[in-house]
This record gives structure tokens, C-alpha cells and sequence, in this order.
């Protein structure tokens, strides 16, 4: 099959932009680049030049020849089925940009949780050998927008279950980080997000695919090349503490980014190991991954706020031995929350404090189980809940849910637990 039409294939088309957030309005540079006027469809807060996605919105798309959807609108919704029986295309940029670009330097990452900090490791990597490397998807600019530097260097791309649905071609090399559970609301089962998740994989293009060692890709089919890692050694265990990386699940991303890195460049393992302990202050740990914001009476808090989904809270939970306060909830998309509360059902001198919708919701899983659950009505709430219940140990904010029930963004969540951490009083 062939892969579709990139961003120069549209000069003389209709072309709509259905979502104008962040990457809507890098596809609309794109767009303006490649000599295109879309029209303009917002799906919530119409700003000048838009409509929101009423009726009367979807026939502006139907007149569209292709319209180019934000990642965050479902490709399950009845309107992209109501446009493709139209013979409306309904694409991605990312899908766009990738039609023609040269997938011979594209490395991506995927998975469940781990993607940021695998995608930042290897371009890390990248840089500590001398090669030029840049970011992009989820994490960086768009490769798509006129901004990005696309000069043949390498792109390191994180690619959302959201973005993979779209694509119609298949980078050189993939690193696949973890596969549990989420996005459900979007993908509509768990099944089905898998086969999202995973779909860009069976695309003819050459590919190299490197699974961690986590045991969620244990039995997991793959098409392809395929590497397989068995857990890393004392060498990665050590050089991921001096990276300031925590949790044995960032030491087996080490072990992937390691890996992918060494295969796309030709290098032995040990010339990057030693490349990464000499250029080990080059890297900073991406905030909101199981930081410690603040250490006061007794208590240690960890902001892990993009932990939004099951796994990675999961994953968070065996980092700390010691009692732990775990804050956890938010917006629900419907994801299996069974396995986390098996988890804190397992552990000793853990309690669960809820926030959201989506804390409600594992709450009343946890307590079926005899986990010791308080809920509260917000974070500022839920903090004063995690001090009164453990005298000492950690106070673990790894909410296992988006933040858009209460906050704009992950970001502006993590900044209020901050605030709300740093607001106790310092151990003297």
C-alpha cells in the first residue's frame, strides 16, 4: 500500500485542520509552507478564523478533499467514519510529514510509560558520540513544523498511540518501552489499543525493532526484525544512578536506549557506556518522572505527574520500600485500574489517597481489597491527607490519570504538588 500523500501533495486539494492546539497550529505553519489555506475546525474554544465541530462544522469538512486531524480527536468518532465514507481522507501530519522524509535516521519510541525519558536518553546518547540529534513528537518541536532543524541529522520521535493510529509508514528503528493499559476512551478497548499502539509496525518499510526487558513485552508478537533485552546488568544499574534515573524500569530504558543506539550507529555497547559516563552531566531527568521536590519532617515528596496512566504508577510504587502516601486520580479515560490496586494490596504501610473521577474509581477497587483509601476533594486536600496519615516515608504524587478534570495540562498539576509540598515546613 502505498503510503499516502505528504504536505507538498497538497497545494491543489482542500485541505482542513480538524483540532488547533499545539499541533494543529504546527500544521498549520506546515500548511502555510507548503502553500496551502486550510480551513479551520476546532473541536472546544474557537479562537479568530475557527468554528467549533457543530454540525454545520462537519459539512465544512466534508468539503474538504483531506482533513488533518488534531492526535487527541478519536479516529473511532461517527464523524471521521461519516468523512471517510465521503471519500474524505482523514490523516495526521505526522502521517504527512513522514510520507516522503527519509526514514533511514528516524528512530522511534513507544510504549505504555517510558517514552519521554527513552526518547531523551537516546538522543542523549546520540549527542555523547557526536552525532547531531534532535527531538520531536510528543516530546520537542514537531518534526513538521517550519521551525524544526531537518538537515539529515537524527530525529528522535515519540509517538503516542494517539499518532501511531495514522501512520502509513514504519521508521528504521523502534524502541518499545512497556504495553499495560490506557487511552482507553479514545481507542474504545484494550485490544484495541494494543493493536493502535503497535500498528505502524506492520508497514513494509525496513525496521529494527528493540523491546526492554519489561515483562509486559515478555509474549508479545511483533513483526519485523525484533531484539529482545534480558534485564540489565550492574554496569547499566550504576550508570543509571549517576544519571539521577530511579526505579528499575528507567534502568531498563537505559538498557533500550543503549541498545537502539548502539544498532543505528554501528557502535559497541561499551564505547557508549563510556561515552555516557564521560558526558554524564550533559543530561538532566525530565521533570514530573518520580522527582523529589522537597524533604521536610519526615517526609519525602515525589512529584511523578506524567505517570497517567496504571503501569508507570505501578512501576513508581516499587521505588519506595517504606511507607508510602500515594496521591492518585484525575480524569478518567476508563483505563484497567485492576492491576494497581492488586499492587497496593501487596505492599505494607501504603495508603491511597484519591483525587478525580479516576481516583474514585480505583478507590473503590483498592478498598474491596483492603487497602487503607481516603478521598479528597482536591490536591491541596489530598496533600494535608498524605501528612496526617504517615508519620514519616514518602508522599508519592503518580496520579495514574490525565490532569483535565481540574488542570490544563500535567505540567500545571505537577507545579501545584510543588507548591503544595514545598509549602510544609523544612526539616531543620
Amino acid at each position: 500500500m502505498l503510503p499516502g500523500p505528504g504536505f507538498s501533495d497538497l497545494a491543489d486539494r482542500e485541505v482542513g485542520i480538524w483540532g488547533f492546539g499545539v499541533e494543529g497550529r504546527a500544521t498549520l505553519r506546515a500548511l502555510t509552507r507548503a502553500g496551502v489555506t486550510p480551513r479551520i475546525i476546532a473541536d472546544d474554544s474557537p479562537r479568530e478564523g475557527e468554528s467549533v465541530a457543530t454540525p454545520s462544522a462537519l459539512s465544512e469538512l466534508l468539503r474538504c478533499a483531506v482533513v488533518i486531524k488534531s492526535p487527541g480527536i478519536s479516529r473511532y468518532r461517527p464523524e471521521v467514519a461519516l468523512l471517510e465514507s465521503e471519500g474524505v481522507l482523514v490523516t495526521s501530519a505526522l502521517a504527512l510529514w513522514m510520507a516522503h522524509h527519509d526514514l533511514s535516521r528516524l528512530i522511534a519510541v513507544t510504549g505504555t510509560k517510558g517514552k519521554s525519558t527513552t526518547t531523551s536518553l537516546i538522543t542523549f546518547l546520540l549527542h555523547a558520540v557526536g552525532e547531531e540529534a534532535s527531538l520531536a513528537g510528543n516530546i520537542g518541536t514537531a518534526p513538521y513544523d517550519p521551525d524544526f532543524v531537518d538537515d539529515g541529522r537524527w530525529i528522535v520521535l515519540e509517538v503516542s498511540s494517539f499518532q501511531a493510529t495514522d501512520l502509513r509508514r514504519c521508521p528504521r528503528y523502534v524502541a518499545l518501552t512497556a504495553l499495560g493499559s490506557d487511552h482507553l476512551d479514545w481507542h474504545g478497548d484494550l485490544e484495541t489499543y494494543r493493536r493502535d499502539k503497535l500498528s505502524f509496525l506492520d508497514w513494509s518499510d525496513p525496521h529494527l525493532s528493540v523491546l526492554s526487558a519489561d515483562p509486559t513485552l515478555d509474549s508479545l508478537a511483533v513483526s519485523g526484525d525484533v531484539i529482545r533485552l534480558d534485564e540489565p546488568g550492574a554496569a547499566l544499574h550504576e550508570l543509571a544512578r549517576l544519571l539521577g534515573l530511579v526505579g528499575e524500569h528507567n534502568v531498563r530504558n537505559l538498557d533500550l536506549a543503549v541498545e537502539v543506539v548502539s544498532r543505528a550507529t554501528g557502535l559497541s555497547r561499551s564505547t557508549l557506556l563510556d561515552q555516557a559516563y564521560e558526558h554524564q552531566g550533559e543530561f538532566t531527568p525530565l521533570p514530573g518522572r518520580l522527582s523529589v521536590v522537597h524533604r521536610a519532617q519526615g517526609h519525602v515528596y515525589v512529584d511523578d505527574g506524567l505517570a497517567t496512566s496504571a503501569l508507570p504508577t505501578v512501576a513508581a510504587l516499587d521505588v519506595f520500600p517504606g511507607p508510602v502516601a500515594l496521591i492518585c486520580g484525575g480524569f478518567d479515560r476508563g483505563v484497567d485500574y485492576q492491576p494497581l490496586a492488586d499492587a497496593l494490596a501487596r505492599r505494607p504501610l501504603t495508603h491511597l489517597i484519591t483525587t478525580g473521577p479516576a481516583g474514585r474509581r480505583l478507590g473503590e477497587l483498592a478498598r474491596s481489597l483492603g487497602v487503607s483509601v481516603l478521598d479528597a476533594t482536591d490536591l491541596a486536600e489530598a496533600v494535608h491527607l498524605a501528612r496526617e496519615v504517615i508519620a514519616q516515608g514518602t508522599i508519592l504524587f503518580s496520579p495514574a490519570a490525565p490532569s483535565f478534570d481540574a488542570y490544563d495540562n500535567w505540567a500545571q498539576r505537577s507545579a501545584d504538588f510543588t507548591r503544595l509540598a514545598r509549602a510544609a515546613t523544612p526539616r531543620s
